[in-house]
């Protein structure tokens, strides 16, 4: 897993007329009687407009928003203190049975892929499940917008527990990939639920430290999980399939007090009358098209289609017998290209309601915070994809050291973070750490291990490198969601975040088909150079599968020639991101220079 905690929500847009939200229970009774007894289905769509509804913050009355958006700032009237400590309490606990999940999930991948001879599949999975969530989460965040938090985040859980069903019961790779998707779907969606709910319920200077304090399961659950993969891997284990299984029974029960309390403060706050609705005259079909125009939903399909099929051609073409000169390689590349012009053009000219907010991105800050993220998760998933299978077969590694040793950079970057917020919160300032410790330190990690990720290394050194990494990247990914946060309006914050995700999977996605793409290519040539002639038979086996791999004793000529094969391709991948990170660090000068202590806040029921 890469860069452990971030969110993302969606922008918005003008449209008709729909609900008014005002700040008091001075509500006109017979306009609402003639609402409730009109029997027409109601509009999801909030007004502003109306000079005599009070503003909750600076921009409100100026643009029309969304049922969601709105119900969302009416909610914060009603929730009382000790429901905000519980709800707090309780996103604690989710992100604690997430981060176990995660951790069990992602390790388990490789033993599920390896059983279906397929181990090199493992950036493909990375890559579909990186890129899919990225574009749905913009999608899911105007879903949310438009019928609320408690709607939103009721449907995150059910995706992410179908996708731990189907990953329990798949029986291809296919079946697998296509698990994982709705699984990191889910996943993904929780997390952006969470985020929001931190960005609406505390100030801007307590935010960094409120997203590192429901990270900071990731420091008990490091320790846990890996036990856990040990157990259900061995011999007489439960096996993965029913691995998978047990957390989709565990995730939903975790999940539901506080899907609870998001519902029963808003009903709340419908009840107290603080949201009205107005009636639409739209049917079945109408409302289809409506809502269809509104997620966008052709541009969603035109970059879920065009960015998988470009993004596949680099990571399958090995397993085609002519490789780049393959109908199906060129097909995904052409069309898959073809659709990406497509989208771009769709959101350019044609779009009624556009996917991506560009109003937003036009900020400087906004758009290199983007390029940022963008090639700092490119360069992470590039080197970081196979390095578990390169703990286990060239450090030897149990699963149980395997996942400690990926983890590393976990438990320094979530204590980091702690201390980075707290900083915040004091300083107020996020350039200045970026640019002068947050880059410096992950280029510095990864520079080093250009050198030390190789065969006959002491581990001890790739362990400094990964500290040096956590502490860059507990730095960045804060600063990454606080910036963008600082120079939007609190209504943009859903948006801005919400693009800042999708950045960050893509980048993920980039990222595993860059290193597919490198390990499908170099991968097998430095085998076949290695390997003993005795081994040479057994290449595409030994290729295929990390079990295969690790089969062989230390010491052994086939052994070593399969570490060397390690080293010599990983240290391709290092340099690589190694050079992407300069770009991490040209943009993190173009911010802006903020302070988060001198930013008014919206008004409302917060935390701290």
């Amino acid at each position: 897993m890469g860069l452990k905690f971030r969110g993302g929500l969606i922008g918005l847009r003008n449209i008709g007329s729909g609900v008014e939200v005002v700040q008091s229970k001075q509500n006109d009774p017979e306009q609402q009687q003639q609402q409730d007894a009109s029997g027409k289905e109601l509009d999801p769509i909030v007004d502003t407009t109306d000079a005599a509804a009070p503003s909750t913050h600076s921009v409100e009355g100026k643009k029309e928003l969304q049922f969601g958006v709105q119900a969302a700032e009416a909610t914060l009237q009603v929730w009382s203190k000790n429901h905000l400590i519980t709800a707090y309490i309780f996103m604690w606990l989710i992100n604690f049975i997430n981060a176990f999940t995660s951790g069990v999930a992602g390790t388990l991948t490789t033993y599920a892929v390896s059983e279906f001879s397929m181990h090199s599949l493992v950036s493909t999975t990375s890559i579909l499940a990186g890129l899919i969530p990225g574009l749905t989460k913009l999608a899911f965040a105007k879903f949310i917008d438009n019928f609320g938090r408690p709607q939103g985040f009721m449907l995150a859980v059910g995706v992410m527990t179908l996708g731990l069903i189907m990953l329990a019961a798949c029986n291809n790779v296919e079946t697998y990939c296509a698990a994982a998707v709705f699984y990191y779907t889910g996943y993904s969606w929780i997390d952006f639920s969470i985020t929001i709910f931190i960005a609406d319920t505390s100030k801007l200077r307590n935010r960094a430290f409120s997203i590192a304090y429901v990270s900071s399961p990731w420091l008990i659950t490091t320790w846990v999980y890996g036990l856990a993969c040990d157990r259900i891997t061995a011999d007489g284990g439960i096996g993965w399939r029913w691995g998978y299984g047990t957390l989709a029974i565990v995730v939903p029960i975790i999940c539901a007090p506080l899907w609870a309390l998001f519902y029963f403060n808003q009903r709340k706050a419908i009840k107290m009358g603080l949201v009205h609705t107005k009636p639409h005259d739209r049917g079945v079909l109408q409302n289809i098209v409506f809502y269809g125009r509104e997620f966008d939903i052709i541009g969603i399909l035109l970059a879920a289609v065009g960015f998988g099929l470009f993004l596949l051609s680099f990571s399958l073409y090995a397993y085609q017998t002519d490789q780049w000169r393959s109908s199906l390689i060129i097909c995904f590349f052409v069309f898959g290209g073809l659709l990406i012009i497509t989208f771009v053009l769709w959101e350019r000219f044609l779009a009624p309601v556009t996917f991506v907010p560009w109003s937003l991105i036009k900020n400087r800050t906004v758009f290199f915070t983007y390029t940022m993220v963008a090639s700092l998760y490119t360069a992470w998933y590039l080197w970081d994809n196979y390095f578990y299978s390169f703990c286990i077969v060239v450090f030897n590694l149990s699963v149980t050291n395997a996942t400690y040793m990926g983890n590393v950079y976990t438990i320094g970057s979530v204590f980091w973070a702690l201390l980075f917020g707290l900083f915040i919160r004091y300083n107020g300032r996020i350039k200045w750490p970026a640019v002068y410790f947050g880059v410096p330190m992950t280029i510095l990690g990864v520079g080093l291990m250009i050198h030390f990720r190789q065969p006959n290394v002491n581990v001890g050194y790739v362990v400094m490198c990964l500290i040096f990494i956590a502490f860059g990247g507990g730095t960045l990914v804060i600063c990454e969601q606080m910036t963008v946060m600082a120079v939007s309006k609190h209504e943009d914050i859903p948006a801005v975040i919400a693009m800042e995700g999708m950045v960050a999977n893509m980048g993920q996605a980039i990222g595993s088909t860059v290193a597919a793409a490198m390990w499908t290519g170099i991968f097998p040539e430095k085998l076949a150079q290695y390997l003993p002639a005795d081994a040479q038979s057994s290449l595409t086996e030994i290729y295929g599968s990390i079990d295969v791999q690790s089969s062989y004793p230390i010491g052994s000529a086939t052994r070593t020639g399969i570490m060397n094969a390690y080293g010599a391709t990983q240290k391709l991948m290092l340099i690589t991101a190694a050079c992407l990170y300069t770009i991490t660090w040209a943009s993190t000068f173009m911010w802006e220079s903020i302070n988060v202590k001198e930013i008014k806040q919206f008004s409302g029921t917060i935390m701290w």
